[in-house]
């Protein structure tokens, strides 16, 4: 039986459609092994094909959404405990399924340009569909436990596109060779860093599992509305001081898929994956889920605050988190020299940016400000790192090299890249009024500064420092890839015949488009900003009854068209972009100061450097606590347990002592009978004996 819910929704198709949104990819998944057994030049086509009207599909709920309709659909699933499969398209979820669906059909584009030629591509094509069509579960979900299936489902993909080129060639590893930390290397196969991922993000599904069950323990549903009308369980659970756990357990999910602190370090070896699979899955979609999971029942828990529960801790953890996270992994992106790397410091940083503002306007009577402020920052990162990590893509195919250090001088044989991955460069940097970034991040400022918490202050500050180094390692990327003298490893291909030239139209043209948006829509951020607060007010407010307080708008001193623009958050962001892009130009575009030479001239940068260079050791005391360790001590337990008291002492003892003891039995069986009575009167003599004693 379905049950649809259209509130006033004017099209009879939009349930179908939104069921389709998820539905088509993984129908796209199930034929492109057939269609590869025929022709594998055609499972690309297959695969555009199906990621295009997936996001056509997405597409028609968009006129609903922006009206505050939403869709809720929902079939019979495990019918004995009254659980039903649904979706449920809100102005939240279709948003997220529009960026989502459109730009994995941009990366579905470029990597029929990208992976040409691979002799792996079914097995590539059929993933990459998998995995989108998991990821809109995710986001179409009406209720937990559905959701939770596409979050095992993105894991899942993630790990096969992490190790897609499992034969481990050194090409395709990352670190460099021969470098250790605390005794360990850090070099990775692409087969480890898929189970590295794999393992560490179940860390996190684990928690959000037991959060989800310990819910459904007192609740009786996974469904988000139906937890959001009756709140009885959650009455029972704080009265067990269950609640606060329960929601934090579902963060840890989060913290997993997101590759927050201190489940980061995954991130950095799924770089191993192809790039169109980095900018696919750990950029533009898979490590926002948790941001997305965070968005979904954030609201809830606000609201459930607001009648009096005590939910202060829950949000404090996940700004912290995103605070903690964004600074520690900025600092990391500005040492490293490996192209893909920077990149993925890059994206868990600015994922933390999105967590610390989901995190502060739950501590804030303005939840919306936040709320509006994270999500705002998800789509526009999600555009600007997915071009980024496709024109990434398209050098390391034309200098064979994913080291930034063998690049160089690309400017003048690479134009498209170069203008392509300034725009999207500039993004993420947040220059100012021409770019997404710059608004999406003011908000964030905004809303950390006029949240009015104790926290507010520090947060505003990691905030502020975080984007300057982000602005730094963006110019220090673009100066080392496109500035400068070419590298030797560039002369040594030209004299070998390999000329540098642009990548081809079906790679440049996707990040091209990415970055033109980041641009286009940036010129326009502030009306797309207070665009998406309007619709966000209107949908906390009918769904969660959040009210936006609307106090006296008083004069910032700013010209008319910054109206409502917080004039600290403003010049915060004008300064971050100008301090960080200055000092980035002085060392790698005009080379006014050799970095090697400043960075060794005294002993404070040099060991700064090398903290960071190292990954504030963080990896490497993962590694020993829970590799390294847990092996010595698996190896003892076998060399002076197993062996010694197992083998040697039950197996082989029990054997021996069996065997000796047959031997003394067989030598008393000596057929005379007076020394039977003997042995018998002296048995019986000793019974009498011991029981006069």
């Amino acid at each position: 039986m379905v049950e649809a819910n259209l509130m006033g929704f004017a099209f009879d198709f939009a349930p179908t459609s939104a069921w389709l949104v998820w539905i088509l990819p993984f129908v796209a998944a199930l034929i492109i092994p057939a269609v590869g057994k025929a022709s594998k030049r055609a499972t690309g086509s297959v695969a555009v094909a199906f990621a295009l009207m997936s996001a056509l599909s997405a597409a028609t709920l968009l006129p609903g959404a922006l009206e505050s309709h939403e869709v809720h659909d929902q079939v019979n699933w495990i019918s004995t405990i009254g659980i039903k499969a649904g979706v449920l398209a809100d102005p939240l979820a279709v948003i997220m399924a529009n960026v989502v669906g459109w730009i994995s059909f941009l990366i579905m584009v470029y990597s029929t340009g990208y992976m040409k030629g691979d002799k792996d591509i079914v097995r590539f094509w059929f993933w990459m569909m998998f995995f989108i069509g998991s990821m809109q579960i995710i986001v179409l979900s009406d209720n937990l436990l559905m959701m939770f299936f596409g979050w095992e489902g993105v894991g899942l993909a993630s790990y096969a596109l992490i190790s897609f080129w499992y034969r481990d060639k050194h090409k395709d590893h990352v670190g460099v060779q021969g470098r250790t930390v605390l005794g360990l290397q850090e070099y990775y196969a692409p087969t480890h860093a898929g189970m590295k991922a794999f393992i560490m993000t179940k860390v996190g599904d684990i928690m959000m599992l037991a959060g989800m069950f310990l819910i459904f323990a007192f609740a009786g549903t996974f469904g988000f509305r139906e937890l959001m009308h009756d709140t009885a369980w959650a009455t029972s659970m704080q009265a067990q001081g269950l609640l606060v756990p329960a929601a934090v357990l579902l963060f840890g999910g989060a913290i997993g898929k997101s590759a927050q602190f201190p489940l980061n370090e995954w991130l950095l070896e799924a770089m191993t994956g192809p790039t169109a699979v980095s900018a696919l899955i750990h950029a533009a979609t898979m490590v926002k889920a948790g941001v997305f999971l965070v968005a979904r029942i954030g609201p809830l828990f606000f609201a459930l605050a607001a009648a009096g529960f005590a939910m202060d801790q829950f949000f404090e953890i996940i700004a912290w988190v995103g605070g903690i996270t964004a600074l520690l992994l900025a600092t990391q992106g500005m040492v490293n020299s490996e192209i893909k790397k920077v990149l993925a410091y890059s994206t868990g940083s600015q994922i933390g940016y999105m967590m610390m503002a989901m995190g502060i306007a739950g501590l804030s009577h303005q939840y919306v400000d936040g709320y509006t402020a994270g999500f705002f920052h998800l789509i526009s990162h999600a555009m600007f790192k997915a071009s980024l990590f496709m024109a990434a893509g398209s050098l390391l195919h034309v200098v064979g090299s994913r080291f930034m250090t063998d690049m160089g001088g690309l400017r003048k044989h690479m134009k498209k890249t170069y203008a392509f991955m300034w725009a999207a460069g500039l993004g993420l940097m947040g220059a100012p009024f021409i770019t997404t970034g710059f608004w999406s991040k003011d908000a964030i400022f905004a809303a950390v500064y006029e949240s009015g918490n104790t926290w507010a202050m520090p947060l505003f500050a990691i905030a502020v420092v975080t984007a300057v180094i982000t602005s730094f390692y963006t110019t220090r990327m673009i100066g080392m890839v496109f500035f400068g003298d070419k590298s030797k490893h560039i002369e040594h291909m030209e004299k070998e015949g390999h000329h540098i030239h642009e990548a081809s139209m079906s790679m440049w043209i996707p990040y091209g488009i990415l970055a033109v948006l980041t641009i286009g829509i940036g010129v326009i951020g502030l009306t797309a900003e207070h665009g998406i607060h309007e619709l966000f007010t209107e949908y906390l407010g009918n769904t969660f009854h959040i009210e936006a307080e609307h106090g006296a708008e008083e004069d910032n001193g700013l010209p008319s068209f910054l109206a409502g623009i917080n004039p600290i958050a403003l010049m915060a962001s004008l300064a971050a972009f100008s301090i960080g892009i200055i000092l980035g130009y002085v060392f790698y575009i005009g080379r006014f100061v050799d970095p090697v030479k400043f960075v060794n001239s005294n002993i404070f940068f040099y060991a700064i450097h090398k903290v960071m260079l190292n990954r504030w050791y963080l990896n490497a005391m993962v590694y020993w606590c829970f590799v390294v360790a847990p092996l010595w001590l698996a190896r003892g337990i076998w060399r002076y347990f197993e062996r010694f008291a197992i083998d040697l002492g039950m197996n082989v003892g029990i054997e021996k002592s069996v065997g000796w003891g047959a031997k003394v039995v067989q030598r008393a069986q000596t057929g005379v009978a007076q020394s039977y009575l003997y042995v018998f009167g002296a048995g019986i003599l000793f019974i009498v004996l011991f029981l006069f004693i």
